[in-house]
């Protein structure tokens, strides 16, 4: 794992940035929203991190340490989060707007109202993990683990779950499977 100390984006080292937000979320003087969208953060660790409304558009994260991070109303639109770990991160109304997640680990994340619209989820582990209120329209889902996943309060409505065990998974009252030919209207 690389320290954000060793990482530099736009000629500021990761650790100054994130100082500067860290002030910008105390409301304290001299505080600066982060701005890493396109940063390259493959690597780093970022546990515990208060990341909350930064920018982290188009960011390569593939194989962060994000584990415990806040990232509430962050943006991680089409951010590179491929084998990424996520455990218990709070991403409540985070943007993973067309983000890559592909074998990500989200167990134990809160997405409520998360934006994951068109996410590439592939493979990845959501036990535990909370949609509630989120938009997984065209999100693809094949082959994760959703493990007693929450989507009690899920619009599922154009969401393809076919293939996956959903024997544990809390699923809005009244749904049934739907055919993948319903799923692609």
């Amino acid at each position: 794992m690389k320290s954000p100390k060793s990482v530099e984006h736009n000629g500021r080292r990761l650790s100054e940035i994130l100082e500067l937000h860290a002030k910008f979320a105390r409301g304290e003087a001299g505080g600066m929203r982060a701005d890493l969208s396109g940063a390259n953060l493959a690597g780093v660790d970022l546990r515990g991190s208060r990341l909350g409304y930064a920018n982290l558009r188009g960011a390569n994260l593939e194989g962060a340490d994000l584990r415990e991070a806040s990232l509430t109303f962050a943006d991680l639109s089409e951010a590179n989060l491929t084998r990424a770990d996520l455990r218990k991160c709070d991403c409540t109304e985070t943007k993973f707007t067309r983000a890559n997640l592909t074998e990500a680990q989200l167990n134990g994340v809160e997405l409520f109202r998360g934006d994951l619209a068109g996410a590439n989820l592939e493979r990845a582990s959501l036990v535990a993990t909370n949609f509630r209120d989120a938009n997984i329209r065209g999100a693809n889902l094949r082959g994760a683990d959703m493990t007693t996943t929450i989507l009690r309060e899920t619009n599922l409505d154009g969401v393809d779950l076919s293939g996956l065990d959903l024997s544990t998974t809390l699923m809005p009252r009244g749904w049934k499977r739907a055919s993948p030919e319903e799923v692609k209207k």
